[in-house]
């Protein structure tokens, strides 16, 4: 029988750096937003990086300079999938969809996962992978 891990509450700063007026302190994100960002962040991250950890990230971005086709699309597909199942814990992807778009020289990507002992519905991902030179 599986381990069932029970999730308590999230929370990561948000990346504007705001500041939160009735504290002072830096605004917060929470729960579903924390982990979505998370996620999103671990895609967009290339391999190397990250200091002190070489093997953080999908490597995607190297595969957005290849030829605009299924093929490339699955194997985006199996790095988004590896990556997410390697640095986020606290989640399990259901399926993950990446849609060539040759016109627009980039890919549709969206993800469905369920977070791991919340009692939330399953969450789903959307973006768009375009290189950026």
């Amino acid at each position: 029988m599986p381990i069932q891990r029970i999730s308590k509450g999230f929370k990561d700063i948000s990346m504007s750096f705001k500041i939160n007026p009735t504290n002072k302190d830096i605004i917060t994100i929470q729960n579903e937003t924390a982990i979505a960002r998370s996620i999103r962040n671990i895609v967009l991250t290339n391999r190397g990086e990250k200091f002190f950890s070489n093997y953080f990230g999908s490597g995607v971005q190297r595969l957005l300079f290849e030829n605009i086709d299924d093929i490339t699309a699955s194997s985006i597909q199996d790095a988004i999938e590896e990556s997410i199942n390697n640095w986020e814990p606290r989640v399990e992807i259901l399926d993950v969809i990446t849609e060539p778009d040759p016109d627009n020289n980039s890919y549709n990507v969206s993800i469905e996962y369920e977070i791991i002992g919340a009692d939330v519905p399953n969450q789903e991902l959307q973006f768009v992978l375009q290189s950026s030179r």
